[in-house]
């Protein structure tokens, strides 16, 4: 795996592919609305805003921190929306820098945290490195949501690593949100990845369930961009009832929610 420094730079950097999406874009564009429902290209950046904002004090402020979860929970089902509503409103120029901002900060200060703290969050506290890859995934589930407002085809990079990495660890996790029992086994996954011969693997190599396909169909999957038939991954054994529910991201079960995370 790559390295503190590497791991926040794959941030910056797959932000800076939404940013190139984005910024050229008239009023209208901004309003386009995007698979999320109700929520437009302005409110997806928004979202990000407002979470790398969130994330920056997590980092570098804990007690604002606490103030941030406290206002969360006084709303825990519609808080995001409203954040999301209330910061799309901001002319678009100024939301584009004020993300641009935030994420740049957010990228310094989880370089240069202490590798060993643990970091509050609205889930467990994580590490520097996880909240740099948590934010790495979310940056790039959301860009694929203003990719397919747009209609636009990104590129996909060696980056899906570290969201494939993070879709394999939450296994057990969506099985536990979804009131389930997590197999006692691992799965196979086999992973083709990006302009390479290369196949990233996870899991036993005997292993009865399996999951084989691109990098890029499964972190559409496991990000809950993509349902399974609209992908080209092949499933065998319990794989198949994971790849229905499977979600690398915190917050509510698929079942549970009004829209994307």
């Amino acid at each position: 795996m790559t390295s503190e420094s590497a791991i926040a730079t794959n941030f910056l950097a797959e932000a800076q592919v939404l940013d190139d999406l984005v910024q050229g874009l008239d009023d209208a564009g901004w309003r386009r609305p995007t698979p999320a429902p109700r929520w437009t290209i302005a409110h997806q950046i928004a979202h990000l805003l407002w979470t790398d904002e969130v994330a920056l004090l997590a980092v570098t402020d804990p007690a604002a921190f606490d103030d941030a979860i406290a206002q969360a929970a006084k709303n825990p089902l519609g808080h995001v929306d409203e954040q999301a509503d209330e910061l799309a409103q901001i002319a678009a120029d100024e939301l584009l820098q004020r993300w641009r901002t935030a994420r740049s900060a957010l990228g310094s200060a989880l370089d240069a945290a202490d590798p060993g703290v643990k970091l509050p969050w609205f889930g467990p506290p994580m590490a520097p490195r996880s909240m740099a890859t948590a934010r790495l995934m979310e940056t790039w589930a959301h860009g694929q949501d203003v990719a397919d407002a747009l209609d636009a085809r990104r590129d996909p990079t060696t980056r899906l690593r570290d969201i494939a990495h993070l879709g394999v660890r939450t296994r057990d996790f969506a099985y536990r949100i979804n009131g389930l029992e997590s197999p006692a086994n691992e799965f196979r996954i086999e992973l083709q990845a990006p302009d390479s011969a290369d196949v990233w693997e996870w899991g036993p190599p005997d292993a009865a369930d399996t999951v084989r396909g691109t990098a890029e169909d499964f972190c559409l999957l496991v990000t809950q961009r993509r349902e399974p038939e609209h992908t080209a991954l092949e499933f065998t054994g319990e794989a198949a009832h994971w790849a229905t529910f499977a979600q690398a991201f915190a917050g509510a079960p698929k079942s549970a929610m009004r829209g994307r995370a």
